[in-house]
């Protein structure tokens, strides 16, 4: 196994709004996220960027993305995961660009596909359990992820054990 070099991580959430639909009855709740700490702060940081949150939040209304979930937007990443129409148990997953919500193909060449990183695992988890619990879709639109700050100790950790 070939191990590429990591960078440091450390997101937080910078805000979170929900954005409501009902014309479409569509729902998301968005997860500004940044990663702080690294070079280039305009690349990772909603505070930095050029976009703005209301640009953001334009180009989502008008996409036509229909649905109910989240939306983890950092400023060069954004990933919307929404309860299937089709069966609302399981989570679907959309990658993009943020900036105009460009799909983006988060395959890697070896058959595997990018689902999460910290913080947005971190979310998923607590939103889907706040789905599973919720009796009716705006008792979960009200919850909102407890956890906001998502450091990791050590980004080199897996090429040390295969170095080993």
């Amino acid at each position: 196994m070939e191990i590429a070099p990591c960078r440091s991580y450390h997101a937080i959430t910078s805000s979170v709004n929900l954005i409501e639909m009902p014309h479409r009855k569509t729902a998301f709740k968005i997860y500004y996220l940044s990663i702080v700490g690294r070079d280039k702060p305009e690349l990772y940081e909603w505070e930095h960027c050029e976009l703005t949150r209301d640009e953001f939040e334009s180009d989502l209304i008008t996409s036509g993305i229909e649905g109910v979930g989240i939306v983890t937007a950092f400023p060069h990443i954004t990933k919307i995961l929404r309860f299937a129409p089709i069966m609302e148990t399981v989570l679907d997953i959309s990658e993009f660009e943020t900036k105009g919500l460009v799909p983006k193909d988060c395959s890697r060449d070896d058959g595997f596909h990018e689902f999460a990183c910290y913080a947005e695992a971190i979310i998923a988890a607590e939103e889907y359990h706040a789905w599973a619990k919720a009796a009716t879709v705006s008792t979960y639109l009200a919850y909102r992820c407890s956890v906001t700050d998502f450091p990791i100790t050590s980004n080199s950790k897996l090429a040390e054990f295969v170095s080993s």
